[in-house]
């Protein structure tokens, strides 16, 4: 087990650094959707973004890769002449952080739990790999928060709530709470398997009680902005907490009969959400994630 998890936590370690080094951001386009009167979701490559345009300035959500920053400054540009003033990094993952650099040189002030700061921070942290180069000085948050934080910003009262452990130890729920609209950073995967980064606190409980929290604020008129997939709303969002929920009793009744991770695969405890294994998160890991998260 320990071997197991510890291959998955290397191969999510490199996903940046690869992704950087081979995807060709230069076909990557930048996807501009209008959520409300200067409030978008915007999709290019990695983490989903938000972004508030209006008399005060640029407010953005996550900043996916260094490389497609100059093709997100552009797309801002393209709905305003203001500069972006702050970028908001929901968790630490460098498909959410990695333009944070650009942005931050450009003066743009970066927000985030302080945990985020604590796991990017050189000073600070030193990942499984003896790695300790995780940003530049001018990448980290400028403003951290235990908790919450608020921004009374182009006409939107928009607030950062921490919900606990969940897909990391330092996510933000953010809501925009005039427009109706809420961005859950990667404790929200639309029609996926999520990734739970145990080693960075993640935690499948926290994961489902982060969802339950968003589900009992939203309404059948929010929008709901995904780390990754498509513009959702408290549907897909339900069938989401629904399907955490499932597979976590099925694979908690298979622990507590004393089954081995190879048993409980055996034993298919994602019978019924199969399709929602994309990419990187098969059923196998996405299982052997849950087990170990479990099991601790």
């Amino acid at each position: 087990m320990r071997i197991f998890r510890f291959a998955v936590v290397l191969l999510l370690l490199a996903l940046p650094l690869t992704a950087t080094a081979q995807r060709d951001f230069d076909a990557v386009e930048i996807q501009t959707i209008e959520l409300a009167d200067g409030l978008y979701m915007l999709i290019g490559a990695g983490g989903n973004m938000g972004l508030s345009v209006g008399e005060d300035g640029a407010f953005l959500i996550d900043d996916q890769f260094a490389p497609l920053s100059d093709k997100i400054m552009a797309a801002v540009a393209a709905v305003t002449d203001a500069k972006v003033e702050f970028v908001l990094n929901t968790h630490w993952h460098g498909d959410h952080t990695g333009g944070n650099e650009p942005f931050g040189e450009a003066g743009a002030l970066i927000v985030a739990h302080e945990n985020v700061r604590r796991r990017m921070d050189p000073a600070t942290f030193t990942d499984v790999m003896g790695n300790s180069n995780q940003a530049a000085a001018v990448a980290l948050p400028v403003v951290t928060f235990s908790q919450d934080v608020s921004f009374w910003w182009n006409g939107e009262h928009i607030e950062a709530h921490h919900p606990g452990r969940g897909h990391t130890d330092g996510d933000s729920v953010v809501w925009f709470h005039e427009a109706n609209v809420v961005h859950m950073g990667d404790n929200f995967f639309v029609g996926m398997f999520p990734y739970i980064d145990l080693d960075s606190g993640g935690s499948v409980d926290g994961m489902i009680s982060t969802s339950e929290y968003v589900l009992g604020l939203v309404d059948e008129s929010t929008k709901i902005i995904g780390g990754h997939g498509p513009l959702a709303g408290i549907v897909q969002l339900r069938a989401f907490h629904e399907m955490l929920t499932t597979v976590r009793d099925r694979i908690q009744g298979h622990i507590d009969e004393g089954m081995s991770l190879e048993e409980v695969l055996e034993a298919a405890p994602t019978a019924g959400y199969d399709e929602m294994a994309t990419g990187f998160m098969s059923v196998e890991r996405f299982v052997g994630i849950v087990y170990q998260s479990l099991s601790e």
